[in-house]
């Protein structure tokens, strides 16, 4: 199978019931924090899953800054904002400001709730980008596993965008990690439940909507995962180059599924330079 997305879920389920000693706290507990403005629960929607947390330097050194918006994984059915300060804090530190959106999820809520909630994210994030230092006319979208999928669909099916009053074309560029991107969500219980039955399923996938005049793209895999199948990175760069699009594949031989987004953290950084890719794409000149 392509998309193993229910052993991902569960591992990650696994990790929020361990008190104190989750792999994911320590990994936080790990991150620096000094010299950073951290704004947490900054409501972008209403409810529970309409917040966002913020991470900027808090003197920064550049006018206006890089605006990320890094939405996070978990099967479109669990994980949460709070988990990936490992991600907002280091590229903070770099000279960026990164906003990480909570999203609703299954059972609640299901295909296209998680991309409409998203779009409205990154559009709250943009109004708000001069306040926080940010520049709104740099505004990357990065997303590992189910939030890498989110990602790209919002740069390729302009619909969810367009909602906002945003098009694909305001993205300064898309990090898609480990990203399901050719695959049917019949086939796995988990991915069925968050998208449901559809007549259209040639809808929900990337790959469908690869386009030209798309925001260039960086996709990175780990070639080791065997969660999300780098078959799926594949495909995408198969289908955007066969349109003109910009689209370059980085794949780390040695990382997992979870390995590659360990691996932007400072204390894991060791395993293989996925920050800095991230980092020389979003610095590259436009």
């Amino acid at each position: 199978m392509l998309f193993r997305l229910a052993r991902f879920a569960s591992l990650l389920a696994a990790s929020a019931i361990v008190p104190s000693c989750a792999p994911v706290d320590a990994l936080n507990a790990s991150i620096d924090l000094s010299g950073l403005s951290i704004s947490r629960d900054i409501a972008y929607a209403p409810g529970p899953m309409g917040m966002m947390d913020v991470y900027r330097p808090s003197a920064p050194r550049a006018a206006k800054l890089p605006l990320l918006v890094f939405v996070h994984g978990g099967a479109w059915k669990s994980g949460n904002r709070g988990e990936y300060q490992f991600v907002g804090a280091p590229l903070a530190r770099l000279g960026m400001v990164v906003a990480i959106p909570d999203y609703r999820k299954s059972p609640q809520a299901g295909f296209p709730t998680f991309l409409e909630d998203n779009a409205r994210a990154i559009a709250f994030a943009r109004n708000r980008a001069t306040a926080w230092g940010a520049d709104p006319q740099r505004i990357f979208l990065i997303g590992h596993s189910a939030g890498g999928y989110n990602v790209l669909m919002l740069a390729l099916d302009p619909r969810y965008l367009n909602a906002v009053g945003m098009r694909p074309t305001d993205l300064a560029g898309v990090v898609g990690m480990s990203a399901p991107t050719d695959f049917i969500p019949s086939t796995d219980p988990d991915v069925a439940a968050a998208f449901g039955p559809s007549p259209r399923p040639e809808e929900m996938q990337p790959i469908n909507f690869a386009r030209k005049d798309a925001p260039p793209i960086l996709l990175l895999h780990g070639g080791k995962d065997d969660i999300v199948s780098p078959h799926n990175t594949a495909s995408l760069r198969r289908h955007m180059m066969a349109v003109g699009g910009e689209v370059r594949v980085q794949t780390f031989p040695d990382l997992g599924h979870i390995g590659l987004v360990v691996a932007v953290a400072p204390i894991s950084a060791w395993r293989a330079p996925v920050r800095n890719a991230i980092i020389e794409f979003i610095r590259a000149p436009a």
